[in-house]
């Protein structure tokens, strides 16, 4: 499908009597918008599209529900009075704004070179990025924030599935709960995964829903991850990085990996 096919396919299925939708071609981007709380979210186009080659309608169904979820849940009044549970840190590229589009001021820090660290308020089926005025209006300083969300993260679960091709393991974490790529602030879980590897250790958050450690034994493990972190880039609804980092003396390093396709 097109973008231009898709962008109107979208425009269908997202109208709606007290939304506005808007187009922009620079970033062929949908912004939707709430006309009574104007607040509003930013669809990217073209990766509905690349979603739609392997879920067709399903890919419009899930961030049609998104939309809706993110809209209603700027639309109600949310406080952090008793909410200390549900503060978490959430991963994005640097390219992420680090201000609301009302000139609110994000709470953030500096994670890696591509990567910087935000922080949420669940609510549920979605949640809101705290900004600085949100906080200060409910009595929160911004460092007690960052230490809440840090220790909330720390108790998330970490099952993970393991896959070995061409003798280099590789283990997804994907519980789907908003915060996968968030555990790569876990330090006890990436040293835990640092003991179980042979070779080079390797971590990837392609996109939120997912955290991609790898144990890189020889040189096609590197095309290999290579390639992965860009198909998992290029599926997510919320994409990071398709960098994957080295994990050396509990550094976060990241590296360019070239991915070839295989020569006959």
């Amino acid at each position: 499908m097109t973008s231009n096919k898709m962008k109107d396919l979208l425009m269908e299925r997202l109208m709606r009597s007290n939304w506005t939708i808007e187009y922009d071609h620079k970033n062929e981007q949908l912004r939707i918008e709430d006309t009574e709380s104007k607040k509003g979210v930013a669809v990217s186009v073209p990766t509905v599209v690349s979603k739609w080659e392997n879920r067709k309608e399903g890919a419009v169904d899930e961030i049609v529900y998104y939309v809706e979820e993110a809209l209603k849940a700027m639309s109600d009044k949310q406080n952090l009075s008793g909410k200390e549970k549900n503060i978490f840190p959430v991963i994005r590229s640097t390219s992420f704004p680090i201000e609301t589009k009302d000139g609110k001021k994000l709470i953030f820090e500096e994670h890696t070179a591509e990567t910087r660290i935000y922080y949420a308020l669940d609510l549920g089926s979605s949640y809101r990025l705290i900004d600085l005025s949100f906080a200060e209006q409910e009595g929160w300083k911004e460092e007690q924030i960052k230490q809440v969300a840090r220790f909330n993260v720390r108790s998330l679960d970490y099952n993970y599935k393991k896959d070995i091709v061409a003798g280099n393991l590789f283990y997804f974490v994907n519980t789907n709960d908003g915060y996968d790529a968030s555990r790569i602030l876990n330090d006890s879980l990436l040293e835990k995964m640092s003991s179980l590897i042979e070779g080079t250790m390797t971590v990837a958050i392609p996109h939120q829903d997912v955290l991609i450690f790898g144990d890189i034994r020889n040189d096609k493990g590197y095309n290999i991850l290579g390639q992965m972190t860009m198909h998992f880039f290029a599926e997510g609804r919320v994409p990071i990085t398709a960098l994957p980092f080295l994990y050396e003396n509990k550094e976060l390093e990241p590296i360019f990996v070239l991915a070839q396709n295989k020569q006959e």
